[in-house]
């Protein structure tokens, strides 16, 4: 493996460090994914609880504590309460423009591996194939073994970059489902906790706010729409 891997020329080890790069990429996103779902369906049920009984300030206060980017979007509303929903609507708007790079981050990295790791290849197949016929030129074209021997080594690096290009793509539109879908969660999430809010300072703003300045909070039961 190693010698064909040398015989693919200079080129195949830039490929190479592109599919490490690509791999370390894949896993670091995976497992920071799969832990910020898992840690945010609780804690988001927990929020909504606590602004549902009025205890807005234990609210803010597990939102400080958490450092999912949720959290960080639902403190950002929290803390617009009493000053009307489109206030708190465009505090977790700009909140988002900061989290949701942090999702997507290194993402870019995958789609350029993935796009530019076939044109490495190719490229070594070029390299391969002026060799090839700087060949046909010293020994003529009586010698077919040799012309075919240069043909070949000149393909490997373009079935190489092919062979990390074609799963970097895969995993970078895995990825970019996963984050679309976080971010949809995180949407729909916002928008129930800002009516939650905008519930809260329509009815008992006033009791709450007291409660606040007090260092104290009001808690009580919001009855079911259903």
């Amino acid at each position: 493996m190693l010698e064909v891997f040398e015989k693919g020329g200079f080129l195949m080890y830039p490929i190479f460090i592109c599919s490490l790069i690509a791999m370390t990429i894949f896993f670091e996103r995976m497992f920071y994914l799969k832990s910020i779902k898992t840690k945010s369906k609780k804690y988001v049920l927990r929020v909504k609880n606590l602004v549902k009984k009025g205890s807005i300030e234990l609210a803010i206060s597990a939102c400080r504590k958490s450092t999912t980017p949720i959290s960080k979007l639902m403190l950002a509303g929290l803390m617009k309460f009493g000053q009307g929903r489109d206030e708190m609507k465009e505090a977790v708007e700009d909140r988002a423009k900061q989290e949701i790079p942090i999702l997507e981050r290194n993402l870019a990295t995958l789609s350029t591996i993935g796009n530019i790791t076939p044109l490495l290849g190719l490229l070594g197949t070029v390299f391969g194939m002026v060799k090839a016929f700087n060949v046909i030129a010293i020994v003529g074209v009586g010698n077919p073994v040799a012309l075919a021997g240069g043909i070949s080594v000149a393909l490997l690096t373009t079935a190489f970059g092919l062979s990390v290009a074609i799963p970097t793509v895969v995993v970078y539109n895995y990825l970019s489902h996963r984050v679309d879908e976080l971010i949809r969660e995180m949407e729909v999430n916002c928008i129930e906790l800002i009516d939650l809010l905008t519930y809260q300072e329509t009815n008992n703003v006033g009791i709450i706010r007291d409660s606040l300045s007090q260092g104290g909070e009001v808690e009580y039961e919001i009855s079911s729409s259903k």
